[in-house]
């Protein structure tokens, strides 16, 4: 059975450029998906542009997985995201998110908090930023 993970839905939303965006949203995110960012509530449609922005402020990145744990229906994991924006500068942000998993594996809902580790104090609100 499909169950996806941060790691492939990050790879696909920001580091797979050919991908459209719709399609990376889709296979990751279920039609009722919510997401709380530091606080902040957005539905899906809120989150795909979220990460259009995200796309066109990134260059490339990487994501590290320190701990993930994931039975039937939750998810959970405390993960470092390395970014290049278009810039040159390098951003780093350890992000620890639980998340519920809708039926057929994709994300239901994420909850998650960030902490910037390295980068200008701008990019602070990237993982929230539109």
């Amino acid at each position: 059975m499909f169950r996806t993970s941060i790691t492939a839905a990050l790879q696909d939303l920001l580091f797979t450029p050919g991908l459209p965006l719709e399609e990376a949203v889709e296979r990751h995110f279920s039609p009722d998906y919510r997401q709380r960012t530091d606080g902040r509530w957005d539905d899906r449609e809120q989150f795909t542009e979220h990460i259009r922005h995200l796309r066109g402020v990134i260059a490339e990145g990487t994501v590290e997985v320190h701990d993930e744990l994931a039975n039937d229906t939750h998810y959970a994991d405390r993960h470092t995201v390395h970014v290049t924006k278009n810039d040159g500068s390098t951003v780093s942000m350890e992000v620890y998110l639980f998340g519920e998993f809708a039926p057929d594996g994709r994300f239901r809902r994420i909850e998650e908090t960030t902490l910037l580790l390295s980068g200008a104090e701008a990019d602070r609100t990237l993982g929230s930023a539109r």
